[in-house]
């Protein structure tokens, strides 16, 4: 496969054009993941369901994380276009039919549609990034792209608000049909592909296995505890069944010409160290997004807006070091980066903790600041890390899988902080109306985010010590072979 390169990176550039297109599908994505939150009342009162309202989320969330890997195998065998295209489809087609659900079960069903096509635009509009972009460019195009997120933080939640507002909550969801159609446009006039036809056999078998087996085990830990006891029925059922799908999805893939989701994305070292580190960065990060406003709120009477702008500083770190993480990874390499970056976490995760008892608005968003800026450290040097590691028809299920890692651990994570929270809240009278319970709870939340962290740091410090080569011949788009441009330890990882 190859693609058009220019020298330099921006709008202004040559591949400019894609730039922006991958910048407006990943908004998409950014701005829908925060805007519905604020229109929930809106939407109860107009089509019921409130005691459902939360799989608005649920389904969402599942749907894109079950099928990221899959999207990502088949980006690999059929090319990034088709599939990104695909999925922005899948996100159009699913706003409009939720701009005129009738009920809220069809209003969920049309969520996890909406999940499906984002389970596609995330993972490949990365992949496609590392395809056009040299090894020294990635990090700041990554800048880029994180930089949609940070916007997003404020301008979903206002939007959200704005429809609210006008009585109009359709349109948290309409508004996402000219952007889905710019971006496709754009896509389809700028990004050219040259894919090598070869047959293909898919792996259907594992592809269902995978989807339904994931799909039950994160269902399981999102609604364990909330939707129902850990040790009900129901939740011991979820578990089972999803755990004798994995085994059996294992079996498949162990005979399956080209499976879906191979061994040695798991195997090799650089390529499962950096997968533990997303799965503890999806950790640290959901138990911030998920109790930081409830902290500020209910400990301090801050109101949504307030709150949401205190959590706003964590995603206007991470562009920011993100953008600069190149110069650190081509120094020093990408482990002694990661482990900068994961340093900064910690402490920034360490001061959130040890001053919950004395809540304080500007300390809470400066340490959600530094926590922003220690990711983008870490999140940034480690997918690159694996990206640069494999060849053009392995890098999307190695972003792919990167990518559901992170998923992994924002489910779990949501999970054991939801429980830990809980524990709390139950022994309080009043329970999370309480102030003292919610600054307790949040406390305890905000130390086992530390634990998170800390736990990051091995994983981290389990990576092989790869380096970047000095000129970069496997970024796609250079005219190269599309072959790893990492030295020295690389051999080791493998």
């Amino acid at each position: 496969m190859s693609a058009t390169r220019a020298q330099g990176v921006g709008f202004r550039s040559e591949r400019g054009p894609i730039l922006i297109a991958l910048m407006l599908a990943t908004g998409l994505v950014a701005i829908d993941s925060t805007i519905v939150a604020t229109a929930v009342p809106s939407i109860v009162r107009d089509i019921g369901g409130f005691e459902s309202f939360p799989w608005l989320f649920s389904a969402y969330l599942l749907a894109q994380a079950v099928s990221v890997p899959i999207y990502g195998k088949l980006s690999d065998m059929v090319g990034r276009k088709p599939i990104i295209l695909a999925g922005i489809g899948l996100f159009l087609l699913g706003s409009v039919l939720c701009g005129i659900a009738w009920s809220m079960p069809a209003l969920i069903a049309f969520r996890a549609l909406q999940g499906l096509g984002a389970g596609a635009v995330l993972p490949v509009s990365i992949t496609i990034a590392g395809d056009i972009y040299s090894l020294e460019e990635r990090a700041k195009v990554q800048g880029y792209l994180a930089s949609v997120w940070a916007v997003s933080s404020v301008v979903g939640p206002s939007l959200g608000g704005i429809f609210a507002a006008v009585g109009f909550w359709r349109g948290i969801f309409l508004v996402n049909i000219p952007l889905c159609l710019l971006a496709g446009w754009m896509l389809v006039r700028t990004l050219h592909e040259n894919v090598e036809r070869a047959k293909h056999r898919v792996d259907y078998t594992g592809a269902a296995l995978l989807a339904a087996s994931l799909g039950l085990l994160i269902l399981g830990a999102l609604e364990g505890g909330q939707g129902w006891a850990w040790n009900s029925p129901v939740s011991l059922g979820i578990f089972a069944v999803g755990g004798v799908l994995l085994a059996l999805f294992l079996v498949v893939e162990r005979r399956a010409a080209e499976p879906v989701l191979p061994s040695w994305v798991v195997s090799r070292r650089l390529l499962g160290t950096t997968a533990l580190v997303s799965f503890g960065v999806g950790a640290v990060m959901i138990g911030l997004t998920s109790y930081v406003p409830t902290f500020l709120e209910g400990a301090l009477a801050s109101s949504p807006l307030v709150a949401g702008l205190a959590l706003a500083a964590l995603t206007l770190g991470w562009p920011i070091s993100a953008s600069q993480a190149g110069r650190f990874y081509l120094r020093i390499g990408f482990k002694a980066t990661a482990l900068i970056g994961i340093s900064i976490t910690v402490a920034g995760l360490a001061v959130l903790a040890f001053t919950a008892a004395a809540p304080s608005v500007a300390l809470v968003a400066a340490s959600c600041f530094v926590v922003g800026l220690g990711l983008g450290l870490v999140a940034t040097p480690t997918l690159i890390a694996a990206q640069s590691s494999v060849s053009w028809n392995e890098r999307g299920v190695v972003t792919s899988t990167n990518m559901f890692a992170r998923s992994i651990g924002s489910a779990l994570g949501v999970a054991v902080f939801g429980a830990v929270a809980n524990a709390i809240y139950g022994g309080t009278a009043g329970g999370d109306s309480n102030g003292p319970a919610v600054v307790a709870a949040s406390g305890a939340v905000f130390v086992a985010a530390l634990a998170a962290g800390v736990l990051t740091v091995a994983a981290v410090l389990a990576m092989p010590a790869v380096r970047a080569a000095t000129k970069d011949a496997g970024g796609e788009g250079s005219g190269g072979s599309g072959e790893p441009v990492l030295t020295d330890a690389e051999d080791s990882s493998r």
